[in-house]
């Protein structure tokens, strides 16, 4: 595979039903890290909202007219303690199986994180499963740093 003919874009709401089944398979390639996720049913993202919210940006990969990779920035409000009152918050990351390995992610990123800075944004947070090595090295590779770690505990199990 190779990324010849890669346009990087804004989604729209023909993407719509592409989007929906893409994170399916985000949530499905999250199932092995996290036992909690709803088997039937589950969803992460608001995906009309990022298409048309002005403080997102919700990009996707496509070649020959089909989408291959995604992801999205969206402003938020820092926390009070934080000396940033906004920061970019990245999401949807996704990359189809066929298509990794060949910088895509990276360059998905690049559009995401320029896009915020256009904003004026300085700061960019993401979440990612402490046990997806693949996933922590792409974003390490791209500049980031592991900051804060989520500690769970259920009682059912």
């Amino acid at each position: 595979m190779s990324l010849d003919g890669l346009i990087i874009r804004e989604a729209r709401d023909g993407d719509y039903s592409s989007l929906v089944a893409l994170e399916q398979k985000v949530i499905d390639s999250e199932r092995p890290y996290n036992a909690s996720l709803k088997r039937e049913g589950a969803y992460y993202y608001d995906i009309e909202k990022l298409i048309s919210d002005h403080d997102s940006r919700l990009v996707v990969g496509e070649i020959s007219g089909f989408i291959v990779a995604t992801g999205y920035v969206q402003v938020r409000r820092s926390k009070p303690a934080l000396d940033h009152d906004s920061h970019g918050y990245l999401g949807f990351m996704y990359v189809k199986e066929e298509y990794r390995g060949l910088g895509l992610n990276k360059v998905i990123l690049q559009d995401l994180v320029s896009w915020g800075q256009r904003r004026g944004l300085t700061d960019f947070y993401l979440d990612v499963y402490a046990e997806n090595n693949s996933a922590v090295r792409a974003y390490e590779k791209f500049g980031f740093r592991g900051s804060l770690l989520e500690m769970k505990l259920n009682l059912e199990s």
